[in-house]
């Protein structure tokens, strides 16, 4: 018997706890005739399969991340600092390699219905010349799956309305971070805490996991110097999308592909992209190139939300940039998108380029912008 070493005393951090963490130490039993073997009873076994996971943003790849979770069986708490649900962004498009996740997620016929299929890229110069067209023809043989463009807001919904609502809190923005050994703990700016076993920093590009994260690795010296960095800038992105179109006044509509063009401008620092979407509308986006004077002027509106702030300055800058797709071949404007747009659906962010090597340490991982910035 003295060969038997003592299990170690559970110490839970303090704070409100959304489940009770379960130490891999903490409820084994142990074979009294046999010291190498561990025994589970199926509670146990149960109970230490299944962490209980901390997700920190609500956003694509948080709810993802969530419905995965779902599917599992294991439990999850979503922590979202937006207090409301909004429609933000353009389109998305699905590769045929992402394709299968949904199958996987139980949503795939759905998500086809919703998405409009895409297997081809029109590029052209600033007078709309063809430049190069991307065909993408050959995956859906090659790989058993064709590729969709899928506006952001109908995907948002869609993950939403497939997992528990109660498992996703609105206004809780995650502040800070504690872990130890066995557990973590989150909390947020309403002063309220909450435990889990593993905690996913899926708070995009500012993400406060992250920094938490590396405040205390850097603290340690264990944070290396390639992390230890601002997140640098050098595009601002300008994205909406359309009410739904008349088809007779935009006939690419009725086309049964998405029509996706690109334009890469030159004279105005500036490169723009639109797609039709399976409920009629046009997801547009534009990206406007920083020299290091306008970086500077656009230092102030960093920001970590994507949101209709100080948007009004570019939006009257690209206007009058070409795009195809008008009735009996006339050349339209962005400024026609842009008029058929809702103004608190236009969104202005920074988009930052950079990828992190450290993406875990602990019971925190990080997930997507809060890793990597494209």
């Amino acid at each position: 018997m003295s060969a038997l070493k003592s299990v170690r005393e559970f110490v839970p951090l303090p704070g409100q706890e959304y489940a009770t963490p379960v130490p891999p130490l903490h409820k084994l039993s142990i074979d009294l005739y046999d010291m190498n073997k561990t025994l589970f009873s199926d509670e146990e076994f149960e109970a230490i399969s299944k962490p209980s996971v901390l997700i920190s943003g609500g956003g694509i790849g948080g709810l993802t991340l969530a419905l995965l979770l779902h599917k599992a069986s294991i439990p999850f708490l979503v922590l979202e600092r937006a207090k409301e649900i909004k429609p933000l962004g353009a389109a998305i498009v699905i590769g045929a390699p992402v394709s299968p996740l949904f199958k996987q997620l139980g949503i795939y016929d759905e998500f086809v219905q919703r998405g409009k299929y895409y297997n081809m890229f029109h590029m052209h110069n600033e007078d709309l010349e063809p430049v190069h067209i991307m065909d993408t023809r050959w995956l859906k043989e090659e790989v058993g799956y064709g590729e969709y463009v899928i506006s952001r807001p109908e995907l948002y919904d869609l993950l939403y309305n497939s997992i528990p609502q109660e498992r996703v809190l609105l206004g809780k923005k995650v502040l800070s971070l504690t872990q130890n050994e066995f557990s973590v703990m989150a909390e947020c700016s309403d002063n309220s805490s909450y435990h889990g076993d593993i905690l996913v920093g899926a708070d995009g590009a500012y993400s406060a996991v992250r920094q938490n994260l590396y405040k205390e690795l850097k603290l340690k010296g264990k944070l290396p110097s390639s992390d230890d960095v601002s997140l640098p800038f050098s595009c601002v992105c300008l994205v909406g999308q359309t009410v739904p179109l008349d088809p007779e006044e935009f006939p690419q509509m009725k086309e049964e592909l998405s029509q996706s063009h690109g334009v890469l401008g030159v004279s105005t620092k500036c490169s723009w992209v639109t797609l039709t979407t399976k409920q009629n509308t046009v997801c547009w986006a534009v990206i406007h190139f920083l020299d290091k004077h306008s970086a500077k002027r656009n230092e102030s509106f960093r920001n970590s939300e994507w949101g209709p702030e100080a948007a009004e300055a570019l939006v009257r800058e690209v206007r009058v940039c070409k795009v195809p797709g008008g009735k009996d071949g006339k050349v339209l404007t962005l400024g026609e998108y842009i008029d058929k747009t809702p103004e608190h659906l236009i969104s202005k962010v920074m988009l930052e380029e950079i990828v992190f090597y450290t993406w875990y340490r602990g019971r925190t991982v990080l997930l997507g912008d809060g890793k990597h910035m494209f």
